[in-house]
């Protein structure tokens, strides 16, 4: 006899647990199958929480041995990276309980294996604690999530080659650390050892950073990287890798070919991007419709092209970010229960956090000039605002981007001391169709950082005051 319940939900990371906790809420019986021993998915197991941990502190770290002198604190910090890594597994370990906390809280049922689609609504535990356990329902959603993708001739061992799991848990600071790829999750582990005291040079295809994001916005985080001590090798590939009891030598050429040269490291960060991890759920042999690259196809309403499967987060189409994810998640829970919530996909923040932070949300300006959009651009920077001079902070700009005609925000994009807390005074203005006028006439606290956002609105029109 199988368990019989009105929604299964395939994963338990942050669009797993939270479209299992929102169907649970809205009278659904609901189980949640998830084979790690503990919940919240790659995010607060070994991503989002464990990185953020290590950014703090590193930052603090850092902050110890330099900058806070200037503001009559001095001090000559000693590094005890045992205790700053036990600090990040507090961290996990008190994210992870919450997690376990709540999905008692509401009644949903863990399930602990590895899940695959059987048909006709059933669901398979191959693996795990619960394997051999079948359950029927009514809905599944898939929350698969996404994993590390890999390189050709890179062969990851999570010791001397690495990926941001094994980056997380090195034992001690690498002399000489090559990041591959210049995007998030490289900029933010390699901006972790660096603080720490590793030599870090990023090699990336592409001839920028964050190729995602506002180009004036990449182009400037070049440059403060760099003043960090960052190296870069853009237009580049690594072609090949050769592990020693020393390190790793890699094999690096220009990207549009020629010769290679020979870079020798202790540790090499694998981090071209992420991938839908789908394999084993049984996708294929289901008639769930997928992509050349894996993601799982879905319309409006998180619905697959197989009655009763749905998808959501990372392993669907769209930004492969936690908070994207948790969207999606309440929101399919809340379509099954006959509801019609919205997600508005031009007002999700995307947040680097590293030092200074980098945020951008809606429109870029090459988005813009590709659709043809006439814009206005009001820019204001850090250097003008009194707090960042306080904070010695001043390093960074807001840019707003309005719509020319109408003066409708369609996107902001700031570099600076909490930008990733900034950005979502632009997230609710895009959410709520508000001019670059609203946003100039509401009132700021002073002295804020936040000041900036206004001037940068106000700079739209070409009046801005402290500048």
């Amino acid at each position: 006899m199988s368990d019989a319940y009105d929604v299964v939900v395939i994963g338990a990371g942050p669009g797993g647990y939270v479209a299992a906790i929102r169907a649970a809420q809205l009278g659904m019986k609901t189980a949640c199958v998830e084979a790690r021993e503990t919940l919240g998915g790659t995010c607060l197991n070994i991503g989002c929480i464990p990185s953020k941990a290590m950014l703090h502190a590193s930052q603090m770290f850092a902050e110890a041995g330099g900058e806070m002198a200037h503001l009559g604190i001095k001090m000559s910090p000693k590094l005890d990276l045992k205790q700053m890594m036990a600090h990040k597994s507090e961290t996990v370990e008190a994210n992870v309980k919450g997690i376990e906390f709540l999905f008692k809280k509401n009644k949903v049922d863990w399930i602990r294996g590895w899940a695959k689609l059987a048909g006709g609504g059933k669901v398979e535990i191959a693996g795990g604690k619960d394997k051999g356990k079948t359950v029927e329902a009514k809905h599944v959603i898939i929350a698969a999530g996404s994993e590390s993708t890999p390189i050709p001739n890179v062969e990851v061992d999570e010791k001397q080659i690495v990926t941001s799991t094994g980056a997380l848990e090195l034992g001690k600071v690498p002399k000489h650390l090559v990041v591959i790829g210049g995007g998030v999750i490289g900029l933010e582990m390699g901006s972790v050892w660096q603080r720490l005291g590793a030599k870090v040079t990023v090699v990336e295809y592409l001839d920028r950073i964050l190729p995602t994001m506002d180009g004036e916005v990449s182009k400037q985080f070049l440059r403060i990287l760099k003043k960090q001590g960052m190296e870069f090798k853009l237009k580049s590939k690594v072609t090949g890798a050769e592990k020693t009891k020393s390190g790793v030598k890699l094999s690096v050429e220009p990207a549009a070919g020629g010769d290679a040269e020979e870079i020798q490291a202790d540790v090499v960060l694998v981090a071209v991007g992420r991938r839908p991890f789908t394999q084993g759920l049984g996708l294929e042999e289901a008639g769930v419709e997928t992509d050349k690259r894996g993601f799982i196809q879905v319309d409006a309403g998180y619905r697959t092209n197989v009655e009763g499967v749905y998808a959501v987060g990372d392993c669907a189409p769209g930004p492969m970010l936690a908070h994207k994810a948790e969207d999606e998640g309440a929101l399919c829970a809340e379509m099954i229960a006959g509801q019609k919530p919205h997600l508005n996909y031009d007002a999700i923040p995307n947040i680097v956090y590293t030092e200074p932070e980098v945020a951008s949300i809606g429109k870029t300006e090459e988005d813009l000039k590709e659709a043809g959009i006439e814009y206005v651009a009001g820019k204001f920077p850090f250097s003008a605002n009194g707090r960042a001079r306080a904070m010695l902070a001043t390093e960074g700009f807001v840019k707003i981007l309005a719509d020319k005609k109408t003066d409708r925000v369609l996107g902001a994009h700031i570099i600076g001391r909490e930008a990733g807390g900034m950005i979502h005074e632009i997230a609710l203005a895009i959410e709520f169709g508000a001019s670059a006028e609203d946003v100039a006439r509401t009132c700021h606290g002073h002295p804020t950082l936040n000041e900036a956002v206004r001037e940068a609105a106000l700079a739209v029109d070409g009046r801005p005051i402290h500048i």
